[in-house]
């Protein structure tokens, strides 16, 4: 269990970096998202921001064994945000295509779940 908590820490984390660093860097292109119009680019990239911190946050502490509890908090902080964003996309597609953000989202709280549930209740050092 612990192999496949690892594997999924490391993918959520890929994912909420590279997520975050799209919102960040690359406002152009997620303009061309309708839901994109719903908040101002200051607020994608605060989310953004937000998704690259809680990326680092679920593999460092535990890595180094530093305030591990910070990673299933990061988690929590992640799965919110992902079920918030799943229904922004979801008031403009709920199409399960792989193109859909809303599939991203929903893939990543569900991660992001898996990771609070695992961290939570077994030993953070693991």
């Amino acid at each position: 269990m612990n192999v496949i908590m690892w594997i999924v820490q490391i993918a959520l984390a890929l994912l909420a970096v590279a997520g975050g660093a799209f919102k960040v860097f690359m406002f152009d292109e997620l303009a061309k998202v309708p839901a994109a119009a719903s908040l101002s680019q200051g607020a994608w990239s605060a989310l953004g921001v937000l998704e690259m911190v809680c990326g680092a946050l679920l593999i460092l502490p535990a890595a180094l064994r530093w305030m591990p509890r910070l990673t299933p908090i990061a988690a929590t902080v992640l799965a919110l945000e992902s079920l918030g964003l799943a229904v922004l996309y979801g008031q403009y597609s709920t199409e399960l295509v792989a193109t859909n953000p809303l599939v991203w989202a929903a893939l990543m709280a569900l991660a992001a779940i898996f990771v609070v549930y695992g961290r939570s209740r077994r030993s953070p050092e693991a």
